[in-house]
């Protein structure tokens, strides 16, 4: 039997079993312990991959992180836009769109070096 890596939704590098989509179907019962027990086996139909039967404990966890990834980025983007939409961010942005492309020029090489 051969393997497939992949990262879990830890983010864990983890090392899978892989099976025959026809020993699955011939299988499924034995298969699907396997996967229980070891959090998933990938299936494959000619040598390459095509689906992952996961414990459902696996699935609940990575259903928790995208939903949490999505909340985080939601929350981010606000946060963002009220720091854009402050006076300070507008004040700057018309001064930005103000000053000639030397000054423009002058600024990013100092930003630039700030960041190193």
């Amino acid at each position: 039997m051969s393997t497939l890596t992949f990262k879990n939704s830890q983010g864990a590098l983890i090392v899978i079993p892989t099976v025959a989509a026809t020993r699955v179907k011939n299988e499924f019962g034995a298969i699907l312990d396997k996967a229980t027990h070891g959090g998933a086996v990938a299936v494959t139909r000619h040598n390459k991959p095509k689906a992952v039967l996961v414990s459902y404990q696996e699935f609940e966890s990575l259903v928790q992180l995208r939903s949490r990834n999505l909340d985080n980025l939601g929350a981010e983007f606000d946060d963002l836009l009220d720091r854009l939409q402050s006076p300070k961010a507008k004040k700057a942005m018309d001064a930005a769109f103000n000053d000639s492309s030397a000054k423009l020029g002058r600024s990013a090489v100092k930003a630039a070096r700030k960041g190193r």
